[in-house]
């Protein structure tokens, strides 16, 4: 019996204040995380109108656009390509009154996009950079006339109440809303 060994029990770490240390972890970590914040598409909306009806626009001066489900492209009904739109976007805004298939002047012209319900949110957006490319064509076209390098030196050196190229060319674009039954 004397030689009989003590058994031992296993150390172990004391676990108490493992609890503390995961708290202020995770304290620690949602106040340095940042979290990236979706801005969405910045565009700048009309004031509402006065009235409730809205101003009349004769159908010379509107440009329909549609995407649908498919991706396909029809301005005015025919079909075309994407890199077709910037080019035609910029003929009918620019006209200034000698096609009269065309917009009368680019005061009058507006641009709609309807989208069908189906339709990709990148084509939507692919299409909507096209648009948005041809009106920053036409702007810097007329700034570099003005003498300026381009339409966005132009609007850093003039007050935005005193551009003459937004007046000029403004960007009348609408969204129009899918049909429901597409």
């Amino acid at each position: 019996m004397l030689n009989k060994k003590k058994r031992r029990d296993a150390d172990e770490v004391p676990g108490a204040g493992m609890a503390d240390i995961a708290f202020l972890l995770l304290v620690f970590f949602l106040v340095v995380t940042t979290i990236d914040v979706d801005t969405g598409i910045g565009m700048q909306l009309p004031p509402p109108p006065d009235d409730e009806e809205p101003p009349p626009i004769r159908e010379r001066n509107i440009m329909n656009i549609l995407v649908n489900a498919q991706g396909q492209i029809l301005i005015n009904e025919d079909p075309v390509s994407l890199q077709e739109v910037q080019d035609r976007v910029i003929e009918f805004v620019d006209n200034h009154g000698e096609n009269p298939e065309l917009s009368e002047s680019p005061q009058q012209a507006v641009v709609s996009i309807m989208t069908d319900r189906n339709t990709r949110y990148d084509d939507y957006i692919d299409m909507l950079d096209e648009v948005m490319g041809a009106y920053k064509e036409l702007r810097d076209a007329m700034a570099r006339e003005m003498g300026e390098d381009s339409y966005e030196a132009y609007s850093e050196r003039v007050p935005q109440d005193e551009n003459v190229i937004r007046e000029e060319i403004p960007q009348n674009i609408s969204l129009a809303e899918p049909d429901p039954g597409n």
